[in-house]
């Protein structure tokens, strides 16, 4: 899969870096949300291992406030264009909204990942599709009614591969995500990273997406601050599961323990 000007391999899971340029994000609001703070992170990630920087304007937390179209793009579209013009990595969007996907495209950004499997907003899929760039599906919905739990989260990521597939979205530029911690309890939330292997029956790249999530915090009864070897044992899971990238706030750990999960699995 080509995402930007990088090849990604099949037989490799990499590592998305999370940078929120929010004030207001579950676990590092506030921290990024200048350009030199955001710089100076996006090298770190860069340094700790990350292959792909996911930057994101408008936290998706439990009972968040949405913000207005131009207030999210005011937020990312300098961020990255900084990183876009101080280093060569591939940069995602984080949004849900075709406005503020377009302007973060037109800034440089190389993917669009889409809490909402492009069931959001109606133009998304057509934004995608006319910059010719990569998507991430990500498994949402609007209620917790479900009669089959993983087949049902199966179905509703096949819908999302439809709406791409419509509009002539190729099957080489789409990414799915269980969406863990999105209409989902505590328990349906491990079920699903256990059986995450069942989102193959798609054929396409899996992206997981658990750190410091409650998911952890419930488990493990810590703060979200202290949700890091959680994530890294849901990581190893994921290597394991055949993830190809895995989404994380603690580069750095998560690279090594990816890294040591390959070395066995491919020993």
């Amino acid at each position: 899969m080509i995402i930007g000007n990088k090849d990604f391999n099949n037989d490799q899971t990499y590592i998305m870096g999370i940078l929120n340029v929010t004030p207001d994000s579950f676990s590092d609001g506030g921290k990024y949300a200048e350009i030199g703070s955001a710089l100076k992170r996006a090298e770190e990630m860069i340094r700790e291992g990350a292959s792909i920087i996911d930057i994101g304007g408008e936290s998706t937390r439990p009972g968040y406030t949405k913000i207005t179209d131009s207030e999210e793009i005011e937020r990312v579209v300098p961020i990255i264009k900084a990183v876009k013009k101080n280093f060569d990595i591939p940069i995602s969007i984080d949004t849900y909204k075709s406005a503020v996907a377009e302007a973060a495209l037109e800034a440089g950004a190389d993917l669009v990942n889409d809490i909402w499997g492009l069931k959001y907003d109606n133009e998304m899929a057509d934004i995608i599709k006319k910059y010719d760039v990569p998507v991430c599906l990500m498994h949402n919905r609007e209620n917790t009614d479900y009669s089959d739990f993983l087949n049902d989260v199966l179905t509703d990521l096949k819908r999302s591969v439809d709406i791409a597939k419509r509009v002539g979205i190729n099957d080489d530029k789409i990414i799915i995500d269980p969406g863990i911690g999105f209409a989902k309890s505590l328990e349906q939330n491990l079920i699903l990273t256990n059986h995450l292997e069942l989102l193959h029956q798609l054929a396409y790249p899996i992206l997981l997406g658990t750190s410091r999530k409650s998911m952890i915090g419930l488990t493990l009864d810590l703060p979200k601050d202290e949700r890091v070897e959680g994530t890294i044992a849901t990581s190893v899971i994921g290597v394991m599961k055949g993830a190809m990238f895995i989404r994380v706030h603690d580069v750095q750990a998560n690279y090594r323990a990816v890294k040591m999960a390959h070395a066995i699995i491919n020993s």
